[in-house]
């Protein structure tokens, strides 16, 4: 198989570059390591079946070439992190729509149909209080304009842009509202919160908790999240459709904090900064993040691999010898 992977330096692109190149399958990567990093896929660098194009996805001259030659694309570049995105939501608008219509433009007009997963986000349900987000739901999203809602919108658009291309073209496309991933590779300087913790608590602390910390949120390890979007992926049954794909595990954010303690055996301070001191601007929090993966199930048979504590044992382990998570 031959598999494009847009993003693919990312932690989360990364893992399925991984799960393929253990398969066999020939992989190409375009990245512009705005935020993935070469170390992601040094691995691989070499591999006569490993091709890695250090580009934009909104002007590579590559893009049309390498979509046509894909059996599988895994659209995963997009501006991500919450300070990206309050630092420049034009940016996020411009890659994260253009980028989408200029890949799937390409790959509707190759000659054959390439198996689509777009990565689309949690974020979109916006602040809803539901304890249980179906994909079925209504999505809200604030007025006013505040740049916090800059991304969820462009996910928006790649959404309403894939199901478009699906319906007219008849291209196998599923998308996946992503939930909170996390693991190794991940960095938290983009806002991140679990790396965030994780070097925080081995620094000694203090650790930061932005709001109250009674905010839940749902984590799921990289891993299960490539194996979930693999088996996605070759499932015709999944095509047009939008999948949660994550953890349906709840864990406030000052609870998570307690546990990264707990798991590296260094109780350290907490101290907890309002969103303006974390942000420099108000901030809208969504204040529950719990999938619900009756779809997701029904479609893939999935089960997880791998627990928030053990996830977070690798992360610690990785950190303590001095290697990037």
């Amino acid at each position: 198989m031959h598999v494009l992977v847009t993003g693919g330096a990312g932690f989360i692109g990364s893992h399925l570059v991984e799960r393929h190149m253990q398969q066999g399958d020939s992989v190409h990567v375009v990245d512009n390591l705005s935020t993935g990093q070469r170390t992601n896929i040094q691995p691989w660098v070499g591999s006569p079946k490993f091709q890695f194009d250090e580009a934009d996805i909104l002007t590579w001259g590559g893009l049309e070439k390498a979509s046509a030659w894909a059996d599988r694309i895994y659209h995963l570049a997009a501006v991500v992190g919450v300070f990206r995105v309050l630092e420049d939501p034009v940016r996020v608008l411009a890659t994260n729509i253009a980028g989408t219509e200029r890949l799937l433009r390409f790959a509707s007009a190759g000659h054959w149909k390439p198996q689509i997963i777009i990565a689309s986000s949690s974020e979109v349900y916006g602040p809803t209080s539901a304890p249980l987000l179906e994909e079925e739901a209504m999505l809200y999203v604030h007025s006013g304009g505040k740049s916090r809602w800059s991304y969820a919108i462009s996910k928006l658009s790649n959404e309403t842009q894939g199901l478009a291309y699906a319906r007219q073209h008849e291209l196998p496309i599923c998308i996946v509202r992503l939930f909170n991933t996390i693991g190794l590779r991940q960095r938290g300087q983009y806002g991140m919160v679990v790396p965030r913790f994780v070097q925080q608590v081995l620094r000694g602390g203090p650790l930061t908790i932005y709001g109250d910390g009674q905010q839940t949120r749902s984590f799921c390890d990289a891993r299960d999240t490539a194996a979930a979007l693999d088996a996605l992926a070759g499932l015709p049954g999944a095509a047009g459709e939008i999948v949660n794909v994550g953890n349906d595990r709840e864990i406030s954010i000052r609870a998570l904090a307690d546990l990264v303690c707990e798991r590296a055996q260094r109780p350290v301070e907490k101290k907890f900064l309002s969103y303006v001191e974390a942000y420099g601007e108000q901030y809208d929090d969504i204040q529950r993040r719990r999938p619900s993966l009756a779809k997701l199930q029904r479609l893939t048979g999935f089960r997880h691999r791998w627990t928030l504590e053990s996830t977070l044992d690798e992360l610690i382990a990785q950190h303590r010898d001095g290697s990037e998570a």
